[in-house]
């Protein structure tokens, strides 16, 4: 009814990006944490990607080739968006929205407000005006012209998960933890009503172009379809094995595509609510989603760190040019710390080759100053660190957690309790990471 009113052991910052040739590949390919949001260009010429590696990346999309890494978020990115005259918009765990300048690949400006995460953001239709979903429970309002705060929304019982603007720009929809989407006005950031059916928390939403219907994905397994005037529910898609974490409309409003954590991208006829195909290549969680401009294609952002792009005629990846991904490492694994140092494996590669990804590359860590790895956009406290990476500081950096023995640096607070435990890992680390530096 329609009714009134995450990082590994040793990730002590963020990001670098790392690529290695691999021309079989199908796949955008360079970051070094989950994939959380992709946005195509108006001209379908060129991608955004944002990811949990705190950065951004443009890419050439017809080459699958990076163009330009864009690095001064201070946590995971989460959302971004092209804006008009070459520019462009992102949403981090910071609690920021960066505007872009991407031809240089500088920061024009930081808006600046939410008490929290920002988990998504929307553009309106003619440029101007650019929504952010909060873990603050409120959405905002940003004027990008003259770069000022707007309204703030409040009304969400819990965290916002989701936002877009309707095809006219008059209306807003947000998507939250509460399980219910609103929808707002614009102009006066009112609420205009709140559309329940969902049984569990709402992740995305996206209007279809005729702004009559909205789509939206939760955790309850679903993906509904929304009369924005009554509010009834017109459809519940059912198909994917866990909760389904986003959802996009094709430009012609023919399809929607919802990706999910089982890995798996559906799609599904808006003109009769038939599920057209399921697309299967990521092995991890699709966290978004985004048609090109002529309906066509299709790309999918994922936590295996890659954009993946999908032909809709045959359901085949599109063949890459440009881009791909490094080759895993091989790590022993019969050994007492193998099993802890996984969880560092997801973000520090520790071959001589291996280079940045969410955190600092591991290769020569002992005998190292904290701060010092080549090419790694370090914090200010580790850059001005006198910390030597030895069995000693590294033992007490999990024995005290790095809140307490690198206060200031951007690795998350986990402690290791168990001295066993420390000691096994140190000891594999000294395996893997190579010779001691002098």
């Amino acid at each position: 009814m329609l009714r009134s009113s995450g990082i590994g052991l040793f990730s002590l910052l963020l990001v670098g990006f790392l690529m290695a040739p691999n021309p079989a590949s199908a796949e955008l390919a360079g970051h070094g944490g989950f994939v959380k949001g992709v946005a195509v260009s108006p001209d379908g010429r060129q991608a955004l990607s944002a990811s949990f590696d705190y950065t951004v990346m443009l890419w050439d999309l017809e080459r699958q080739a990076p163009l330009r890494e864009l690095n001064e978020h201070e946590g995971a990115v989460n959302a971004v968006a092209f804006l008009p005259d070459g520019q462009a918009l992102s949403a981090s765990d910071d609690g920021t929205l960066r505007l872009w300048d991407l031809a240089s690949g500088t920061v024009l400006h930081s808006f600046e407000g939410h008490q929290g995460k920002v988990a998504a953001l929307a553009v309106s239709p003619n440029g101007r005006i650019a929504a952010s979903a909060g873990w603050d429970r409120t959405l905002r309002l940003w004027d990008l012209d003259s770069r000022s705060a707007g309204a703030v929304l409040k009304g969400h019982a819990s965290n916002v998960n989701g936002v877009a603007f309707s095809p006219d720009g008059s209306l807003l929809a947000s998507a939250g933890y509460d399980a219910t989407l609103k929808l707002w006005r614009v102009a006066d950031g009112t609420l205009v009503g709140s559309l329940e059916g969902h049984e569990f928390a709402v992740n995305g939403v996206a209007f279809t172009p005729d702004g009559q219907r909205l789509v939206s994905a939760s955790v309850d397994e679903s993906v509904r379809l929304w009369d924005v005037a009554t509010g009834d529910t017109l459809a519940t898609w059912s198909g994917h094995e866990g909760p389904v974490f986003s959802v996009a409309v094709s430009p012609d409003g023919r399809l929607a595509a919802s990706g999910g954590r089982d890995g798996t991208v559906n799609l599904w006829d808006l003109e009769d609510g038939r599920f057209l195909r399921a697309f299967y290549g990521h092995d991890a969680p699709v966290w978004s989603l985004a048609f090109t401009p002529d309906s066509a294609t299709l790309l999918s952002a994922g936590s295996d760190e890659l954009v993946r792009v999908w032909d809709l005629a045959s359901g085949k990846e599109v063949a890459a040019n440009g881009a791909a991904i490094a080759a895993s490492e091989t790590l022993p694994q019969d050994r007492p710390g193998a099993k802890l140092f996984a969880k560092c494996a997801v973000c520090h590669t520790v071959g001589p080759e291996g280079g940045n990804r969410a955190g600092p590359p591991l290769h020569g860590l002992f005998g190292r100053r904290a701060g010092t790895a080549d090419g790694y956009k370090y914090s200010k406290a580790l850059k001005n660190s006198d910390v030597i990476w030895n069995a000693e500081t590294i033992d007490r950096l999990f024995a005290e957690g790095p809140d307490v023995y690198t206060p200031g640096s951007k690795m998350p607070l986990q402690r290791m309790p168990n001295a066993q435990d420390r000691a096994d890992l140190i000891s594999y680390l000294r395996e893997i990471t190579g010779p001691k530096e002098p």
